[in-house]
Parts: structure tokens; C-alpha cells; sequence
């Protein structure tokens, strides 16, 4: 079937180079990161953008995260407040606000206007490796080592934006999430990470857990509550950025009280969530540990 729609894919890659060719391609005045990713769907570009909002806070900077808010309504340029819904603006950019200022725009060159006007001095581009709308000063390109680039083939003959040569010949860094040791990858410089859960206090050795995520890949986080201890007693899956109803959710709730167990699900899923739906869900949060941090500091300190 792969090879049946290779002439598909063609077509999705040469119209996705002519987009990259007639983009604006437009100069900001201060530093811009773009964070992205080759395949499709996720790879952890969140705990990505979230570690370089915390390391560009630790070097006196204001960074303002620039999203398309995808799965939201509002096309912007808006910047986030705590008056705002996934529905509105996106999962990803309610989950950013507790780190950073959000500007959510679907037009990168009008959120940037924005957040520029809002006092930033270096923007965050998330998921912004295919989007032409702005220059880069780094580019950096997220890969799941679990699923590296699939079958190397484009959409829909593979799992691919573009073309893995492609995608590469724009970024200078590669953080590769997974166990191995990777230096670089075709020639691209790689920092090697994971993702790491984060010490809130709460105990999960033996905790009864109905598992529930809508991301990119829910076996990566079903498989990290196991490895904290906790006694999955059963999973549901949802596709990325999928809004859950509340008639599934009240099922959901309904499925956990007959099996004595409690719903968790991970921090994307949970800004999805209806407000009185986030106090009965626990929330597995994950943060981004690198095996080389002096390697991307040194990129950083470099844009200023």
C-alpha cells in the first residue's frame, strides 16, 4: 500500500517545497528558535520548548512562545490568557502558559509582531520547521528514536513531512529522544535526551491507574506510569489533540469506579480537559533531560 501512494507523496512534497519557496521568509530583529519536527505527529517538541523557555529565563531573557494553536478556533495573532480554552487557542499553548507568555497566531509574521510588542526578546517557534513565514537564527528538529523517520517516505506513504534530506538541510541541531548515544545524524549535530517525570510529591508505586492520553504516541506514557509503579489496570487511547466529550469522560470515570482505580492522563491531555474535569484526573507531568546541556547552552549564548 506504502508504495501505492508513493506517487501521493510526490505531489504533498512538491507542494510542500513550493510553500517553503514562496514563503515571506521575514527578518526579526531579535533572535527566533524554531522548534519542529520531520514526522508527523509527536515527537516531543513540548518538553522541548518548555526547556529552552526555562534556560532562556536563567539567562535574564523574555521569551514569548509563537504557536499556530493548532486544534484551536482563534486564528489570532492573541496572546494567551487564563480566560482562554483549548477550544479556543489549542492544547499546547495552555500547557506553555504556565512557563511563558503564549501569542498564538496562525500567521508566524503577525504573532511575532506580537510578541515583539509585548517586550520579547528572542521568540520560540513552535512546530515551525515546515512554516516559511520567518527566518531562523536556530533551528532545531526533534526525532523519537523509537520511531526514528519511519519508512523515510512522505505523507501518506509514510509518516514524513517532508523529505528527511530536506528537513535536515534547514536545522542545525538534532535533540534525539531515546537511549541511544547519537552524535549526529547525517551529518546534523544531536543532542541525546529523555523525558523525564517530574518529582511532585506524589506517590505512584501500586497506585490503581485507568490510563487515558490523546497524544502522539499514549504507549510512551502508559509505559512511563508503569515504570513509577503504578498498577495499570486498563488504557484508552485518543487520537493526538483529540477533545474528549464529557459523555466519554463521565464513562471513563464510571469504568475506574467499577475497577477501584484512579483516571490519569498526561499534562496535554489535562489542558484539554473541562475545568471540573481537571480536579478528578491525575496529571503525569514529564520535563526534558539532556545528556549534553553545555552543547545547546553554547548555541544559545551564541543568538545574543
Amino acid at each position: 500500500m506504502s508504495i501505492l501512494l508513493i506517487p501521493f507523496s510526490w505531489i504533498y512534497s512538491g507542494l510542500t517545497k513550493l510553500r517553503l519557496y514562496l514563503g515571506a521568509h521575514q527578518k526579526i530583529y531579535i533572535p527566533v528558535i524554531c522548534v519542529g519536527n520531520i514526522n508527523m505527529g509527536g515527537t516531543g517538541k513540548t518538553p522541548v520548548v518548555i526547556d529552552l523557555v526555562m534556560r532562556l529565563l536563567e539567562m535574564g531573557k523574555k521569551p514569548i512562545v509563537v504557536s499556530r494553536g493548532y486544534g484551536g478556533s482563534n486564528k489570532g495573532p492573541i496572546m494567551v490568557t487564563s480566560k482562554h480554552t483549548a477550544d479556543d487557542v489549542g492544547d499546547e499553548p495552555i500547557l506553555l502558559t504556565g512557563f511563558s507568555e503564549v501569542c498564538v497566531s496562525r500567521n508566524r509574521i503577525y504573532g511575532a509582531k506580537m510578541a515583539l510588542s509585548h517586550g520579547a526578546d528572542v521568540i520560540i517557534l513552535d512546530d515551525g520547521l515546515q512554516n516559511p513565514d520567518l527566518l531562523y537564527d536556530l533551528t532545531i528538529t526533534v526525532m523519537d528514536q523509537k520511531v526514528g523517520f519511519g519508512n523515510s517516505r512522505v505523507f501518506p506513504a509514510g509518516p514524513l513531512r517532508e523529505a528527511v534530506t530536506s528537513g535536515l538541510s534547514r536545522t542545525d541541531l538534532i535533540i534525539s529522544i531515546g537511549d541511544k548515544a547519537l552524535t549526529s545524524i547525517r551529518n546534523v549535530p544531536c543532542i541525546n535526551g529523555y523525558l523525564k517525570p517530574l518529582e511532585t510529591g506524589m506517590d505512584w508505586n501500586g497506585l490503581r491507574s485507568f490510563a487515558f492520553a490523546g497524544i502522539g504516541r499514549p504507549e510512551k506514557f502508559f509505559s512511563t506510569l508503569r515504570t513509577l509503579g503504578a498498577e495499570i489496570v486498563a488504557t484508552r487511547e485518543f487520537g493526538d489533540h483529540q477533545k474528549i466529550p464529557v459523555s466519554i469522560l463521565k464513562r471513563l470515570e464510571a469504568e475506574a469506579s467499577l475497577k477501584n482505580s484512579q483516571l490519569v492522563t498526561t499534562e496535554k491531555d489535562a489542558a484539554r480537559l473541562p475545568k471540573e474535569w481537571q480536579q478528578k484526573v491525575l496529571t503525569l507531568p514529564v520535563r526534558l533531560s539532556l545528556n549534553d546541556e553545555k552543547k545547546l547552552n553554547s548555541l544559545l549564548n551564541k543568538l545574543f
